[in-house]
């Protein structure tokens, strides 16, 4: 065998190694997405549960909102959708429900945005916060008079 067939026999390995290394990883982070999509559903409907035990009434399921804003002199138009829309005593609530242990802390930047765009978008009477790991509901407002 000549050097060059042995040299384009290494390359047409090494790129079937990358091929199959490419698959599994891939086939991985399918499994992982589906895991995570599942553990999200079984945690809001487990926060249903919690949010009923404690009074409230779920009037939406994944309700969906947007608003617009203007880029360069043009609108633009954002959606966003959040968990849950519940009632209780009379006010109306925007609830957000959060599995992990980071996602589920007002410390963590990217949930208090959420939270804050969901205050914008919807108008509640307030927000919560249901952290299913603790099983604690948290109620959140903003003021935005600042």
């Amino acid at each position: 065998m000549s050097s060059e067939q042995l040299l384009l026999l290494l390359i047409a390995a090494l790129a079937g190694i990358a091929a199959l290394m490419w698959w599994r990883a891939s086939r991985r982070a399918g499994w992982a997405s589906q895991a995570r999509n599942q553990r999200a559903q079984d945690g809001e409907q487990a926060a249903e549960e919690l949010l009923e035990s404690l009074g409230y009434e779920v009037l939406e399921r994944q309700l969906t909102g947007e608003w617009e804003m203007e880029v360069d002199g043009e609108p633009m138009r954002a959606g966003v959708r959040a968990d849950l829309l519940v009632q209780r005593d009379g006010l109306v609530f925007v609830a957000e429900v959060k599995t992990g242990t980071l996602a589920p802390q007002l410390s963590y930047a990217p949930t208090r945005r959420q939270l804050l765009e969901y205050w914008f978008v919807f108008g509640p009477d307030g927000l919560l916060l249901v952290d299913m790991e603790s099983m604690v509901v948290r109620e959140v407002r903003f003021d935005l008079a600042n």
